[in-house]
């Protein structure tokens, strides 16, 4: 039967070497101007103006992953309220006191592991299993979300998965779920890391496009 989950970003599991999750997040800005939607389990990106975008090319790029996004706080010039989201729906959807800074929490361990749900079938579990140690992006859908969850419809590539270095996520594992163990159909959930970290300074930060992250 098809899987019950097949969309929803990088969820945070745990840190590599069983390491336990504790959910730890690091507070960085969005600028107020911006007018991307950046959801939540969306992978995030610094930019030279010292705030972080959305991750613009699923493929991979020169500007080093900074982790994803938790949630964001702001204080509503309307209501005069702090207002936390899930996710940053962008400056055209909401009414920002540009007097506080728009607060983002991101899962920044570089030794950060995720769940991801692969975009389409993997036929079964020795197929699935030989992906393990490879590299993939994700879909076309990397940038998109769910405005009623806040979350990424994000989702790994199948197609994608390669020994390629310059890919942004590694398989580490596969999942045991009861309710998404259905090999040939989309959304196995996979377990990964981010290839090339920000905070893991192994790989130049170019800061002429955030837009070109992963």
């Amino acid at each position: 039967m098809p899987n019950a989950t097949t969309a929803y970003g990088l969820r945070p599991i745990g840190l590599v070497g069983s390491g336990a999750n504790t959910t730890g997040v690091t507070q960085y800005e969005i600028a107020s101007n911006n007018t991307n939607a950046i959801y939540q389990y969306g992978i995030v990106v610094p930019t030279a103006a010292g705030t972080i975008d959305y991750a613009g090319d699923t493929a991979g790029g020169t500007t080093q992953a900074l982790g994803v996004l938790m949630g964001v706080e702001y204080v509503d010039s309307v209501r005069k309220q702090t207002v936390w989201l899930n996710y940053w729906p962008g400056s055209g959807s909401v009414s920002v006191n540009t007097n506080f800074p728009v607060k983002a929490y991101v899962a920044d361990d570089p030794n950060q592991l995720f769940r991801v749900a692969s975009d389409a079938s993997l036929t079964n579990r020795t197929t699935a299993l030989a992906t393990v140690f490879a590299n993939a992006s994700l879909g076309t859908s990397a940038r998109t979300g769910s405005t009623n969850t806040g979350s990424s419809n994000s989702a790994l590539s199948v197609s994608s998965v390669a020994v390629t270095a310059t890919l942004p996520l590694r398989i580490v594992g596969i999942m045991d779920d009861a309710a998404n163990n259905d090999f040939a159909a989309a959304g196995i959930p996979l377990i990964v890391r981010l290839n090339a970290h920000f905070n893991a300074g192994s790989r130049r930060f170019d800061t002429t496009a955030a837009s070109t992250g992963i």
